[in-house]
């Protein structure tokens, strides 16, 4: 006879992929197989719930797997996430995205999918979901919650902007690979006395400029909290490179930053994801071309070389530094204490350093955002170095 569980547990990650999801997986299926659970693994994200047609079987080994301890020990040591990942927002699914046994169901243009979902869900077993992603996903999250499923929910974002928590998972890795990247590119800045423009990630929030440029990674920083000058910053950057004995300097530039006269963000796509969301990229090359035109007004004529380098993906691939390999573990063991105490719908967070954990409907409550008259000294584009007592590891992520 089959072993009777405690419950099921269904497991998902959505969203862009970061270091650190791979292990927070592990946690919650160790614990919970150990606790008397089975454990599903939902491929995809929100995609999974409303491709998996529950009348097929190929359909179900396609979009769910039953996670073992086997099945995530080894994976639990690397980046990336061995569920895979999308943007899908099932309320929001455009008529080109219904999948095709859904067809006959919905022809919107734009269609909410929830009741397929939730029919999933039920059909599955799931007593409790688990979605680990930043905050689109874990709005989906919260509205799940609102039709009384039960959701623990796990921040997941390099940009450290979901609302309710000081760290998401990813942050720390993004924010090392950061520092230790714009390291290695001071050799070529140096060896040609140039500027250099590093693009980094951040749509909203400043996080993963501003903290690296704090820990000396960078002369200057622009962040999407504030549109700066070029004049300002090239006047800086060039103060900058006459005090270096390598005559170079550097700045970080938030992906979503702009300056004074842009009427928007740059993207690199225009297509819309799901949420709502275009590719955001090319805002550093723009920052090198308009540096390279001011340049000769603050270098006496000259017009100093510029060099402008996308990080891009390079902070989110290969595996987990330490803090990315503990959070995660914590986080999935303190969604499993919740769920053992009959807890549901709430965020699992870091709160003034010790974890903890709050509604999840916060995750909609506001945006999450660098406070700028605290961390950001807007005269010379870079963090103010003050007031450190009592501030959290990361300095500026508090949010509280």
């Amino acid at each position: 006879m089959a072993k009777k569980t405690r419950g099921t547990i269904g497991i998902l990650t959505g969203g862009g992929d970061v270091p650190g999801l791979n292990p927070a997986i592990r946690a919650v299926t160790v614990r919970a197989l150990r606790e008397g659970y089975r454990v599903l693994g939902i491929r995809k994200g929100w995609a999974g719930l409303i491709e998996l047609d529950p009348s097929s079987e190929v359909s179900r080994s396609e979009w769910v797997t039953d996670l073992t301890e086997e099945a995530v020990n080894k994976v639990g040591r690397t980046g990336g996430t061995f569920l895979h990942t999308s943007r899908t927002r099932p309320s929001h699914v455009p008529d080109l995205a219904v999948p095709d046994h859904l067809r006959d169901r919905y022809g919107d243009e734009v269609n909410d999918l929830t009741r397929e979902v939730l029919a999933n869900l039920d059909s599955l077993g799931i007593d409790t979901l688990i979605p680990i992603g930043g905050d689109d996903t874990l709005s989906y999250g919260a509205h799940l919650h609102e039709q009384g499923v039960s959701v623990i929910a796990l921040p997941k974002t390099m940009d450290n902007d979901v609302p309710g928590t000081d760290y998401c998972i990813g942050f720390s890795t993004c924010v090392t690979r950061t520092i230790e990247m714009t390291h290695a590119l001071r050799t070529s800045a140096g060896s040609h006395e140039r500027f250099l423009v590093i693009e980094v990630f951040g749509r909203y929030a400043g996080f993963t400029a501003l903290l690296p440029a704090m820990a000396g990674a960078a002369n200057r920083c622009v962040i999407p909290e504030h549109p700066f000058s070029i004049e300002l910053l090239c006047e800086l950057l060039s103060e900058d490179r006459k005090k270096n004995p390598s005559n170079y300097s550097v700045v970080l530039v938030s992906e979503g930053a702009t300056f004074t006269g842009m009427d928007e963000m740059i993207y690199e796509d225009h297509e819309k994801d799901m949420f709502g969301h275009k590719k955001l990229g090319g805002i550093g090359d723009r920052v090198a071309r308009a540096l390279r035109e001011v340049s000769p007004k603050y270098n006496n004529g000259h017009r100093p070389n510029v060099i402008s380098q996308r990080l891009g993906y390079l902070v989110r691939c290969g595996d987990p530094d330490a803090m990315d390999s503990i959070v995660p573990m914590a986080f999935g063991n303190l969604a499993m204490d919740l769920i053992l105490d009959g807890v549901s719908g709430r965020l699992v967070n870091v709160r003034n350093g010790r974890y903890d954990n709050v509604p999840i409907d916060v995750v909609t409550s506001r945006k999450k955002v660098v406070d700028v008259g605290k961390f950001y000294n807007l005269d010379r584009l870079r963090p103010q170095y003050k007031k450190f007592e009592g501030a959290p590891v990361f300095i500026m992520t508090s949010d509280y």
